[in-house]
């Protein structure tokens, strides 16, 4: 890396995550939120602008752009991917970011609602990252590290890859996604026209992560038909669907098989909506295992929790619905062992010890693997997910950065 270098990935994060492009799980469309295409749109200018010519957004809002290469070796395409979107589940609207200088160690108390205070107790890393300059929200709303981050890391790469061609790699193809949050990222990506062999998400947390494993997940819908009656005159007559469903919840184990009571390598079954009425009520399940094979299993299980409460019910009837969402990327992974190979040798070149990790949850890596691209995810610097709490250090930002750049470099020199 170019000592010179000036780097832009922090003033571009600042920028990127002032767009809301929160996604919807509840839309039938793609993207399931037109404002995502607004950051799409603000990706391609900036894409155009440092000389990425064929840089495009398309109509399900996928950003693609090419790296020309500047080896002459049969070096393999690679693919950088990160997601666009930030999750429903806490506000995007109207981020505020704030640039915490030199970081003290103290717990950080964010200004807009002081009740909103990111503790070291609750957040250890931050313990690591004394001296850094943290990025927060103002505590109305998430920050957008998850994916921004790895957007703006992204494109800092892009930049000194264009600025500098004296340094050799091969071809890259840039893939920025929508709807990564609500599990539709890689839904309509058209792999002939992305064109890559292997690929990386920039999606992971702490400094030097590297995650070639992640849940294989499923999703599961409960309908409970009940029999409606005027209250006045329900009795023997009314069988109320919302009281099944919150007997089935109030059915499920309390100290296992739950995010709350699970760690490490444990699975779980989590209930992520319910919506009803007295004659027909509905539950969202997510089943989640590092072991495919164990979902089935967990599946079951839930099965005969639902088959058990609605006997007691007569009227009532219960169907169970399971849909594929993903599965553990390892499969694919250990086929090809030099893509995890290649992204260890890029971290220790940037300066860093990697950390082989695997990830409780999924990235697009997921899927993309089993569609042909062999995908691991390498951190950015995004913690405490999914919350006010989010933060980042613009120092592992620019690590992560330099990770990108040695990649490529690595897959060069490698090439044969």
């Amino acid at each position: 890396m170019d000592k010179k270098y000036a780097y832009s990935v922090t003033e571009r994060f600042l920028r990127y995550v002032t767009v809301d492009t929160q996604s919807d799980p509840q839309s039938e469309t793609f993207p399931s939120t037109e404002k995502q295409k607004d950051l799409g749109r603000i990706l391609v200018q900036e894409l155009q602008q440092i000389g990425i010519a064929d840089a495009e957004l398309d109509e399900h809002g996928y950003v693609y752009a090419t790296i020309p290469a500047t080896s002459d070796k049969p070096v393999p395409v690679i693919c950088l991917c990160a997601h666009m979107d930030t999750v429903p589940d806490c506000s995007g609207k109207d981020v505020k970011p704030i640039v915490h200088k030199k970081y003290d160690g103290k717990d950080i108390i964010l200004p807009d609602d002081p009740s909103q205070i990111i503790s070291v107790k609750e957040h250890p890393y931050l313990s690591q990252k004394i001296g850094d300059d943290i990025i927060t929200a103002s505590g109305k709303t998430l920050l957008g590290a998850d994916n921004k981050a790895g957007v703006a890391e992204i494109m800092d790469a892009a930049q000194y890859f264009i600025q500098h061609p004296e340094v050799p790699h091969g071809k890259i193809r840039i893939l920025f996604t929508p709807d990564e949050e609500v599990g539709r990222g890689v839904q309509h990506v058209d792999m002939q026209k992305l064109g890559a062999e292997f690929g990386y998400t920039l999606d992971g947390g702490e400094l030097g992560a590297l995650e070639d494993e992640t849940f294989s997940a499923d999703g599961v819908k409960i309908t409970i038909q009940g029999v409606s009656a005027h209250p006045g005159a329900a009795k023997g007559k009314l069988v109320s669907a919302i009281k099944i469903a919150a007997e089935i919840l109030h059915s499920l184990p309390k100290d296992i098989l739950s995010p709350e009571t699970t760690e490490d390598r444990q699975g779980f079954i989590h209930p992520v909506r319910i919506e009803g009425i007295v004659e027909k009520a509905e539950i969202e399940f997510i089943i989640r295992d590092f072991t495919t094979a164990e979902l089935e299993g967990h599946e079951f299980y839930l099965r005969k929790i639902m088959e058990n409460v609605v006997s007691k019910h007569p009227g009532a009837t219960g169907t169970f619905q399971v849909k594929e969402q993903y599965r553990n990327m390892k499969e694919v992974l250990d086929k090809f062992p030099q893509v995890s190979a290649n992204a260890e040798e890029a971290i220790r070149r940037a300066g860093v010890e990697p950390l082989k990790m695997s990830i409780r949850g999924g990235t697009d890596g997921s899927r993309l693997s089993f569609m042909g691209l062999p995908c691991p995810n390498i951190f950015t610097g995004e913690m405490a997910l999914h919350s006010k709490h989010e933060f980042v250090s613009v120092q592992d930002m620019e690590k992560a950065v330099d990770v990108i750049i040695q990649l490529a470099r690595v897959w060069e020199e490698r090439a044969v």
